[in-house]
């Protein structure tokens, strides 16, 4: 039997939402073994003097205990 758990995670990125994504991912595998799937809660940009400067995530990340 195995047991999952879930935290949240926050990434952010200049070029899209998917290199917002990769990076969350990526830097959360650092620390956690055996992520198993993701889900992207929410998305926003960030707006300085008009212009979008950054693409920030906020999602779920599933991993399996070891």
């Amino acid at each position: 039997m195995s047991v999952a758990k879930i935290i949240e995670v926050t990434a952010e990125s200049t070029e899209s939402f998917e290199s917002a994504i990769r990076t969350g991912i990526e830097e959360a595998s650092k620390s956690l073994k055996n992520i198993e799937g993701a889900w992207v809660k929410e998305q926003k940009v960030v707006v300085n003097d008009g212009k979008i400067t950054g693409f920030r995530v906020d999602m779920k990340l599933t991993f399996v205990m070891e």
